[in-house]
């Protein structure tokens, strides 16, 4: 019964969060395209469908990932009194940062368009799996500067300087991709986990404030992506021109070795 009600709670708010996007659209339906909105029984359909998944999917949130995150780093936190530190803190932290990335469904999106308007030179599992790596990198290391101390500014100043240096470096058609990998990392999966390690690691660690150093890690999260597709597009170029290379000279010996057998023929 309890559960019911939240349920109900939860959905009307969700409806009164979403009712001004839906007057947005609808109204820029009637009033300034002037055009009747085709199909209106599949769209309101389609909007209840909405409302139900966005009510379940926050349902779910309260009930199961931001109590799952602030118990691992309870426990994760109290394992580092047995000897070996925070080490297991920062292997879950790595750990979940790549999982909730890999199965991050706006990543997967943005993958599957990247391909496909690249012909197949931007891989899917290519890009999946650096913009993991990336939000586990970064995750990770917020994880250390919560444990730490440290002012998170330093490490943003520092990540986005390297960031404008790659923004240089790496080939054009994958700067504005690595962008927008930072962005699709922190989303329905991704963000839920990574608040609730923050802010349990930060409720954990004497000294440490909830709201000073709790959050935060979505930032780390958002930035290490940029760096790791960039990266694998730096790597990926360089290898391609090393190939070349010595494809170039391959070419050249075998040339050579050509005009000299046929020198040693007409000799």
């Amino acid at each position: 019964m309890a559960l019911l009600t939240e349920f109900i709670g939860v959905f009307i708010a969700t409806l009164r969060d979403v009712l001004p996007i839906a007057g947005i659209l609808f109204g820029f339906q009637l009033f300034v395209i002037r055009k009747p909105i085709p199909n209106l029984g599949s769209v309101l359909f389609g909007f209840f469908l909405v409302l139900l998944g966005l009510t379940f999917f926050l349902l779910g949130l309260q009930e199961a990932l931001f109590p799952i995150g602030r118990l691992m780093a309870e426990q994760l936190t109290a394992m580092s009194d047995t000897g070996v530190g925070f080490l297991w803190v920062y292997l879950f932290a790595f750990a979940i940062g790549a999982a909730t990335t890999i199965a991050e469904p706006s990543l997967i999106a943005v993958a599957i368009k990247a391909q496909q308007v690249s012909g197949g030179a931007i891989g899917v599992w290519g890009l999946r799996i650096s913009v993991a790596l990336g939000v586990a990198v970064g995750i990770t290391l917020g994880a250390w500067r919560i444990v730490t101390g440290y002012p998170i500014h330093w490490f943003i100043i520092v990540g986005y300087i390297i960031v404008v240096i790659q923004t240089f470096l790496a080939p054009r058609t994958i700067v504005p991709l690595a962008y927008d990998s930072g962005g699709v990392t922190t989303s329905t999966v991704t963000v839920p986990l990574v608040a609730a390690l923050g802010l349990g690691l930060a409720e954990h660690i004497p000294g440490r404030s909830p709201l000073i150093d709790g959050f935060g890690l979505i930032a780390f999260a958002s930035l290490f992506p940029i760096m790791s597709v960039m990266a694998y597009a730096q790597l990926a170029a360089w290898t391609a021109a090393r190939q070349a290379r010595r494809n170039i000279e391959a070419d050249e010996f075998e040339g050579s070795a050509n005009l000299t057998a046929d020198s040693a023929t007409k000799e």
